[in-house]
């Protein structure tokens, strides 16, 4: 079974999932939201995150990418522990995705030859999620 990635944002989940969507060509899916699960009287949903995604996900290159805010009630702590790996042996796709993320994020490392790649490059985008491209064979 495949290890699916899993992204979870600060309230603005809609807005990670769209923006994705919008840079690498995917089809929004189903979103449940955390007024669609059945009230509990022993954890109330506030009402400013009853909006908030509860669960979604993206197809990426093939890949099943999922999403959610943070659960109300939790912290959140955005960390840099976690990197998405996009690879993919077409060059055009990359430089596009690429130049799509960099647009509102920040290039840790252009994409350039490395001795482990034909092209590798390294942008974290406007929501902190750091994602690192490289061209296979």
């Amino acid at each position: 079974m495949p290890v699916y990635p899993y992204l979870v944002f600060n309230g603005n989940c809609l807005e990670a999932v769209q923006f994705y969507a919008e840079v690498f060509d995917a089809e929004l899916q189903p979103m449940m939201r955390f007024n669609d699960m059945p009230e509990n009287p022993e954890y109330k949903i506030p009402e400013e995150a009853k909006e908030f995604i509860m669960h979604t996900q993206l197809g990426i290159n093939g890949t099943n990418v999922m999403f959610s805010d943070q659960m109300p009630g939790m912290p959140y702590t955005q960390g840099n522990s976690i990197s998405l790996a996009f690879v993919q042996s077409n060059e055009n796709e990359i430089r596009t995705y690429f130049s799509r993320l960099k647009e509102t994020g920040q290039v840790n490392m252009e994409l350039r030859s490395s001795s482990w790649s034909r092209l590798y490059g390294q942008v974290t985008d406007r929501f902190g999620v750091i994602w690192q491209f490289n061209q296979d064979e």
